[in-house]
Parts: structure tokens; sequence; C-alpha cells
């Protein structure tokens, strides 16, 4: 099976893509003679070109048992003007020789013991680099230099406004802003978690390459047109993407950008402090709780410079750190969890039943196993059998009443540990007791409900792909009775026409109302007849499938409404963003969403009735008011000004004279802030050497305070102590620059003392 192989590869090398012979040089393993007399005898290769290597070179195996065979390669030779020998050599790790071609022989198996037994059907694993092959046809010895990635690199400089030198920053800029694209464009998002946190981790690299490059702030989100432009014929979603692409990138660069610039001068503080040493695991764990910089940057920079990182100093602190919060946690274990070790399975019936006839298995009281449970205590129950569905994917656990004759458990919630089914609840009347006959039945009204709205969310999940596009996934759901949410991945707020489409999309298919299907398959069948799985989500070897329509398909194992219909009507009710790069929906169905249009309705018309408007004339009415409401503001700021004009006069005859300073501490009526700042930099001003604090209510609740020092004394005082000094008495805090600072506080009562307090402590500090 070897002969065609190499046969094959010869021929494309030399007759195909036209590479001389004397530039190709050819290994084998040393044991290999079949393959060394096809290359020496057959194809003819020199002698003088030909190696024969060792294990370490030319043998291949998938570990430490298994097939593994024999290997063997082409190298080209890029010339006596590059360093480096042939392979096999003492110098073959120059870069004179390079690997373009590699014929794996998988002829053997190997045992634990190490021995090696022939396969009964042996296979060929060919290996060929395409960016090296096209290097080497372009006549460059490095992939960087060849026509794709010099396209990169021109839009780099051309967004740069300079020429580049080659350099290791270059390279990592083109590379990462490929394979960052086509991560976005194939439908991953930056997360802190799984290939989401290796694509952040992607970005961050080029972000701090780039800037060692020169750019300060965003720049790999404008090069995406020029990748687009490249590789956009090659592969045309990186074109129709190109858009979304950029926005991605937009944004967690602009994330990033907040925090590299202060976490690497808090990291060259912490290496200087070492005295060039290393990063202590208190240093990582500050820049990483405190400051969000990443652990693996830091690691990084570290590795650039030589340095060592302490990592098990910082997994010591987030050890720590990780105490700390479970000392402050109140939550206890979950009502529904019962004591390790407990078996068995509950058979359930829910998916065509809402009552069922069962028998109690297991009974448990405060964690403990017990034989009966009587009225007023509060417990769980294990039936053999249970048409309640356990929380999961999402949907709240069912509600309802376990009966016998002469007991009631009232069901509040319902969980799964394992293959049981845990029911939690509280014991209304009689007592129940192991293998009692019962009749479980779930509350009809609240699991329509709750599948009215997780059958609206997988029309939800449909809708939302078609209208922003494919690289939507789930990332969280709820499914309860009042409500659906579902969170998922989009850098951007939905605009409101999209929310809008969505919503039309939505309605159409509950208007069609079309059969809800469900079917059990193989997993692998599932996916490949269209069946959306969530990433991440582990599924058994057989899967259940929803199917609405042509609309929608995903595995789900929750309960369902029989036709879309049955939805009624879907309502979006908010859309917002929950973290970097997830968005969640929140929306309501059924009679919940009629309510929600009718509160919508009555709000409108009591808006209406305020604005002395109707529906037709309401928005324009309104526009009127806002803008006669800034007209008067604005009349307000000048009146303001001219009072706080003539207070100036005024209040400068207040002043007195501490030292070589003139003090002003004083409660004016001038609330509008402008006015205020004006009024300050009047009366500094007219003082000169001066320390001013003025304070004033705006209604029974709020105070605002405002704090001026000259420029000649902030070396030694700083306004922002002395409003704080102040804010501090009336319930508030502030901040600002060392020359003018302002403070808020809750309590107008409080002022005269806090003046008070101000000018005390002025007096010490001038005195000092």
């Amino acid at each position: 099976f070897k002969h065609e192989a190499i046969a094959l590869a010869w021929e494309l090398l030399t007759k195909v893509y036209g590479l001389p012979e004397e530039r190709l040089w050819v290994t084998v393993h040393h044991t290999d003679s079949e393959a060394a007399e096809i290359w020496l005898d057959e194809i003819g290769v020199s002698p003088e070109r030909f190696s024969r290597c060792g294990d370490a070179d030319n043998f291949w195996s998938m570990g430490d048992v298994g097939p593994c065979g024999p290997c063997t390669e082409i190298f080209y030779d890029h010339g006596p003007d590059v360093a480096g020998g042939p392979p096999g050599s003492a110098d073959a790790d120059g870069d004179r020789y390079v690997e373009i071609w590699n014929l794996v022989f998988m002829q053997f198996d190997r045992a634990p013991d190490g021995s090696l037994s022939s396969i009964p059907h042996p296979s060929v694993d060919t290996g060929m680099g395409l960016e090296r092959i096209a290097s080497v046809l372009q006549g460059v010895r490095s992939n960087y230099d060849t026509d794709l990635f010099r396209s990169l690199a021109r839009g780099v400089e051309s967004l740069l406004g300079r020429a580049l030198p080659a350099s290791p920053s270059l390279n990592v800029v083109t590379d990462h802003l490929r394979s960052t694209s086509f991560l976005i464009a194939d439908g991953v998002m930056p997360s802190n978690e799984g290939r989401g946190y290796v694509l952040r981790r992607i970005i961050r690299r080029a972000v701090r390459h780039g800037h060692r490059l020169g750019f300060e702030g965003g720049f790999l989100h404008h090069l995406v047109p020029v990748l687009a432009e490249t590789m956009g014929r090659a592969w045309p979603l990186l074109a129709q993407e190109a858009t979304r692409i950029r926005a991605v990138l937009e944004q967690e660069e602009q994330r990033f950008g907040e925090t590299l610039h202060q976490g690497l001068r808090l990291l060259e503080q912490a290496i200087e402090r070492s005295g060039g040493r290393g990063i202590s695991g208190v240093d990582v764990f500050t820049l990483y709780d405190t400051y969000g910089f990443p652990v693996d940057l830091t690691a990084d920079i570290a590795r650039e410079r030589g340095l060592k990182v302490d990592l098990e100093g910082f997994e010591a602190e987030m050890a720590q750190q990780r105490a700390r919060a479970r000392a402050a946690s109140q939550f206890g274990v979950a009502a529904t969890n019962l004591p390790a070790g407990v078996e068995g399975q509950t058979e359930f019936l829910g998916y065509t039943q809402e009552s069922a006839s069962a028998r109690v298995q297991g009974l448990w009281l405060d964690g403990r196993g017990v034989d009966a449970l009587a009225i007023g205590q509060t417990g769980m129950v294990v039936l053999d059998a249970t048409p309640f569905y356990a929380e999961a994917g999402g949907q709240v656990g069912d509600r309802g009443v376990i009966d016998t004759a002469g007991a009631r458990f009232r069901v509040t919630d319902t969980q799964r540990q394992g293959a049981l089914v845990v029911h939690a609840g509280h014991i209304e009347q009689g007592t129940l007791t192991l293998q009692d006959a019962v009749n479980a039945k779930v509350d009809h009204v609240l699991r329509d409900a709750t599948r009215k709205n997780h059958s609206a969310t997988h029309l939800l999940h449909a809708a939302l792909r078609q209208v922003l596009g494919n690289h939507v996934q789930q990332k969280g759901s709820l499914v309860a009775p009042d409500r659906l949410r579902f969170d998922f991945t989009h850098p951007e707020p939905v605009r409101l026409d999209q929310l809008r489409e969505i919503e039309r999309l939505v309605n159409r298919e509950v208007l069609a109302n079309r059969e809800v299907e469900t079917s059990e398959m193989a997993y692998d069948a599932a996916v490949a007849a269209g069946a959306i799985a969530l990433f991440g989500e582990k599924y058994g070897d057989r899967v259940r499938v929803l199917r609405m329509g042509d609309f929608s398909c995903e595995l789900c194992g929750g309960t369902h409404v029989a036709r879309t219909g049955d939805i009624g009507l879907f309502k979006i009710v908010s859309e917002a963003g929950i973290g970097s790069g997830v968005r969640r929906v929140e929306a309501v169905t059924g009679e919940t969403a009629w309510q929600h249009t009718c509160e919508i309705e009555d709000a409108f018309k009591d808006l209406c009735s305020g604005l002395r408007a109707n529906r037709d004339t309401a928005q324009s009415r309104l526009q009127q008011l806002l803008e006669r409401g800034r007209e008067l503001e604005r009349e307000i700021g000048v009146l303001q000004g001219r009072i706080a004009s003539q207070q100036g006069s005024d209040l400068t005859r207040l002043a007195e004279r501490m030292g070589e300073v003139n003090v002003l501490v004083a409660e004016v009526s001038v609330s509008e802030a402008n006015a205020l700042r004006e009024l300050m930099d009047q009366l500094k001003s007219r003082l000169g050497t001066a320390v001013v604090l003025l304070a004033t209510a705006e209604g029974t609740e709020k105070v605002r305070l405002i704090a001026g020092v000259s420029q000649d004394l902030t070396p030694t005082l700083k306004a922002g102590e002395l409003v704080n000094i102040a804010a501090a008495e009336v319930g508030g805090k502030g901040g600002g620059r060392p020359d003018m600072a302002q403070a808020g506080g809750s309590d107008p009562s409080r002022i005269p003392i806090a003046l008070s307090t101000a000018r005390d402590w002025l007096a010490q500090r001038l005195s000092a």
C-alpha cells in the first residue's frame, strides 16, 4: 500500500507543482526497507538526497498503545545561503531544509508491553502544510512572507501610517486577525469559558502586540475589511459576516483596552518591586481580582521576559477568597437534596399524563429518612412513578398535590437527584407513610402556562437566529409559569425594529397552529437531521427531538404544547445585556401576554388623559411639553446665574481671614449646577488666595456641595478633602480636581453642622 502513496506524493510535488527534484530531500524510518526501496529503485531519488532516521523523527503513534507506524517525509532545500543541514544531521534544526510532506504508514498495533503486531487493514495518514507549500512555491522562506499574510501586513501598515519591519508582533497581529475573524464568523463569541475564552485570549494577545507596534486604542476591527477582501472569495461567509465580526472585535478591544493600560502599569510596578526576580502570587491575584488583568496575560509577559510567576501562590489566594465567599454566604443546602448514597429510580409519566397512581418509596424530614410525615411537617417524597416534571433545562419543577384517602402532601417544588424525582413540600392533612398508594396530580394551570412558555422559548430561539444570525447561541434560560427568559450570544443591543421582527416571526408560527412533534432517536441522527444541540450540554446516546414545522428543531426533554396555536400570544417585555457579548430577552405568553398588553394600553390611556391628547396626538403633545420644559430650564439657569452674580458680591464680605488665606464657608440659595459652579469661580477670582465651600439644599432630600481652592494652595490643601469633610455630615461623598470638587448628600437639615465641621477642619489645617 506504500507504492501508490509515495508515487502520488512525488508526482504532485514534481510534476504538478513543478518543484525541481534536486531541491527535494527524502527520509524514511531506518527499519522501513520497503519504503526505501520504493524511493531509491522505483522513484529514482538520488542516494545523496536520502536519509534513514530513528523513531524520534520518522515513527508516529497515537499514544503509548494503539495504531502506529513508520513514516516517510519530503523536505525542500532552500539552498546553501540558509543555515542548517539535511534531515538526520547534526545541523538539522536549521532553516535550510523544511518539511513539506509526510506519509505515515499505519501498519502496526502497539501492545502495553511495547511489542508491535501487524494490523489487518493498514492505512496511510498524509500530512501536507498548505501555507508551507505556498511559501515554497512563492519563493519565500516564511509563511508570513506569503501573499496572503503580506496583504494583511500592508493593511496594518496602512492603518498605522508607516512601514513596519518584520517582527514577531506583526506576525501575531496578522495571524490572530485571521483566526479571531474565522472563529466569530463561525458563531463563537468571546466569553470566560470554553472556546469563547480561547477566542478572548487570542484577541487580547493581538491587542497587546498591536500596542507594541504603536497602536493606541482599538485597531483590530479596522482590519476586518482587508481580511474579507483577501480571503472572502475563498470563504464567502467571512465577507457576509464582516460587519458583525467588526462589531464583536471592537467591543472586545474597548473592554480590554480599559484593563490593559492600567494593568500593564501595575504589572511593571510589581516586577520592579521584585527586583526582576519574578511576580508574586499576591501581585498576580491583585491584578486579576481587583483590576481584571488576566492571569494568562501576566504569565505570557513574564515568560517573554524570562521571569517566574508564582502560580501556586495565586491559587492559594484564590482558595482563600473562595473560603471567604463561602463563609459570607447565607445560603444553605437546597431543600430537595437527599442524603448521599440514596439510590433508586422514578419513572416519569409527565409527557402524557398530569395525574397518575403511584406508591411512596421514600420520605425525608430534615435530611433523614423517616417512615411517615405528619400534618404540618415539611419534607420530601419519592414515588415509584410520577407525572411531576423535575426542574431541568431551564424549566421549573412542577407543583401540585400527592393524595391518599386520608392525607394530602402539597408539592411546592420538584427536583431530580440522579434517577430519582424528589417532591418537596408539606403535609396539609393526615399522615403520609411509606408504601402508601397515592394519586399524584400536577397543578394543571401552572403546567399549562409553563409549557406555553417553554414552546415559545424554542420559537424565540429560532427567530433570534433568523433575524440576528446563526452566531446566536443559547447561554441560559428560565421557563416558569408567569414568564420566560432567554440568554443568548450577541455583541450589541437588539434594535427595536429587530425585536419587532422577532416578535412577528414567533406570533406568525403561533397563528399557523403547527403540530409540535416529539421523537426519540440517536444523538448523531438527531444532529444530522438538523436538531440544534446546546454547546457544552451533555447528552445521552438517545435524545428527545422537538420539532415545530420547519421553523424550529431542537433537542429538549421538557414539556410542551400540542400545537403552536396553544401558546395563544407571544410578547417581548424586555431586552438587556447581562455580560460581555450576552443579551437577555424576557417575554410572556398566553393570558399573561394578554394582561401585559392590557396594562400597556391602560397606561397609554392614562398618559393621553394627562397630556389632554388622544392616540393620534399624544406623541406631538409630549414633544411640545418636553421642549417647553427645556426652555424653562434654560430660563431658570439664566436667572440663577444672575442671582449667583448678585450673591457673589454679597458673599465676599462674609469671607474671613485664616492666616494669609481668605476663607468663605456659606449656604447659598443657588441650586442649579452650572450657576453654582459659576458662583464658585467668581468668588475664587475675587478672593485671591482663598478656600471656598458652598452648600445648597434642593428640596428636603438633596444637598449639593462645591469646594474651591486657589491654585497656589493646592500643593497642601485639596478641594476633594474639604468637600468630603462636609459631605460626610450630610450623608454623602464626592470628589474632583485639587482646585475644585463637588459632592452630594441626602440630609439638608445637617447643612449647618456640615459647614461648621468644615470650617473647624480648615482652621486647624491652615494654622498648622
